[in-house]
């Protein structure tokens, strides 16, 4: 079971960090992703984090402003948000893959949170 928080509003060049919290499931095994979606879009990826935290991807627009990070003590994966522009808002989903190989496509992972809200005001 994954659970996402820290979403809210902010205002541009502001900045989050969300949390996803794992239970239920050996929490190292998995490499862990971001994802975001807006009404009417589909689910798009936004950073990846392998188990051991070594290997770090992003999609392009929120490279040098996001930083992934994941503590396997507290099961916990973390998305810190910098320099955040409206372009930003949306749900934001943490998701779950089996393995550690590098994945930016919502079939390539096993389970996900709920969403949590960010809205970014201009």
């Amino acid at each position: 079971q994954l659970q996402a928080s820290g979403g809210g509003l902010v205002q541009a060049g502001g900045s989050l960090r969300l949390s996803c919290a794992a239970s239920g499931r050996p929490f190292r095994n998995y490499a862990m992703g971001w994802f975001r979606q807006v009404p009417g879009k589909e689910r798009d990826f936004v950073a990846f984090i392998n188990w051991s935290g070594g290997r770090r991807y992003y999609t392009d627009s929120v490279k040098g402003r996001f930083t992934i990070s994941r503590d396997n003590a507290k099961n916990t994966v973390y998305l810190q948000m910098n320099s955040l522009q409206a372009e930003d808002t949306a749900v934001y989903y943490c998701a779950a893959r089996r393995g550690d190989s590098y994945y930016y496509t919502t079939a390539g992972y096993d389970y996900w949170g709920q969403g949590t809200q960010v809205t970014v005001s201009a």
